[in-house]
């Protein structure tokens, strides 16, 4: 859990429920005009300011959503907001404020939950949302995160996965597949160091891969760039599952089929190279790795002109009436490859 065996450590019995709370918080302050009232009081306050308000929660379980063996604390904390700020962004609302809840046992000493809050304080600060509550309690199953995300944006604004008509283009950011590889990455050298603790974990040269995996990025950018652009997409969904699991959502919500051109999904070269040598199929990692936390979405084929060419999206396919069903178009060829959903699922996946 520490580099520093040696440190002295506080147990949280020292300090209380209520004295931990104020002690993990005391440093975090509000930005947001609508956070009229943080922590400290029963309840928070936000002034929503006639716009509509955006939540989403999840919950991260050691054992089931992380390995303490090789995810730094710190990261875990700022990834556990990012994960929920994703969940806002593609709903293309602005992030404005995170509730933070913590079941720990008691082999976790005050310090490591100092870590993981500056960890939420750093993404805090990158992204400009404000802490205004949460709770702590003790667990008999290691550590437990539940974060809540809250954002605001005007109802006309608001995208859902609804949306998406026939001959849609569909769009995604970023690239693919990183997530996933930077995870085999870690579960490989850690199971090296478990059988041999005196071997050096061999990271060199997977950095970006690496970070995808511990320190992913939200892509609340991508809401300002579409403005600029001027095109509002007419679906939209983060991509936490993988590809695949995530166009089938948008086809079941919108009522579409899709075409998933093969040779459009945007891979970087480290993850393609880091694939062929743990014998994957890159595209697969895409497909079903998931944790990418990129935006899928789709717009009018009316606005093709103003993105054709964006560095930041890739049109990976097109929507289809809903009968046609929804298939990946192969490589070179016509063939069509059902798109299925096997991304990951936490009722059948453990790390």
């Amino acid at each position: 859990m520490f580099e520093d065996k040696s440190q002295e450590l506080t147990p949280i019995s020292k300090l209380g429920e209520f004295g931990l709370i104020k002690h993990l918080t005391e440093q975090f302050s509000l930005s947001n005009s609508s956070s009229e009232l943080g922590i400290g009081d029963d309840a928070a306050v936000i002034n929503p300011e006639n716009k509509k308000v955006v939540l989403t929660t999840d919950v991260l379980a050691e054992g089931v959503h992380f390995n303490l063996g090789y995810v730094p604390l710190k990261h875990l904390g700022y990834k556990a907001v990012v994960v929920n700020l994703s969940d806002i962004a593609a709903m293309n609302a602005i992030p404005t404020q995170i509730l933070v809840s913590l079941a720990v046992s008691n082999r976790f000493p005050v310090e490591a939950l100092e870590e993981i809050y500056s960890g939420i304080q750093a993404a805090c600060s990158r992204y400009k949302i404000d802490l205004i509550g949460g709770d702590t309690t003790s667990s008999n199953a290691g550590l437990v995160m539940s974060i809540t995300a809250i954002g605001m944006e005007n109802d006309e604004n608001i995208v859902k996965r609804s949306g998406a008509k026939p001959n849609d283009l569909l769009v995604v950011t970023g690239d693919l597949g990183g997530a996933y590889m930077g995870l085999q990455i870690l579960e490989r050298e850690h199971a090296v160091f478990l059988a041999d603790p005196n071997m050096q974990p061999e990271m060199e040269g997977y950095d970006y891969i690496l970070e995808r995996q511990l320190k992913p990025e939200a892509r609340t950018d991508v809401k300002g760039i579409l403005e600029q652009l001027d095109i509002k997409p007419t679906s939209m969904i983060d991509i936490s599952d993988g590809l695949a699991s995530e166009i089938l959502h948008l086809s079941d919500r919108s009522e579409v089929g899709f075409r998933l051109y093969e040779e459009k999904i945007p891979m970087d070269s480290l993850t393609i190279s880091t694939a062929d040598e743990f014998n994957l199929n890159p595209v697969v990692t895409a497909l079903s790795g998931g944790e990418d936390y990129e935006l899928l979405f789709t717009i009018s084929p009316n606005d093709f002109d103003k993105i054709k060419n964006h560095p930041d999206f890739t049109i990976i396919g097109h929507a289809v009436e809903k009968e046609n069903g929804n298939f990946m178009v192969a490589r070179g060829s016509n063939q069509l490859i059902a798109l299925t959903a096997q991304g990951w699922d936490a009722f059948l996946s453990s790390n």
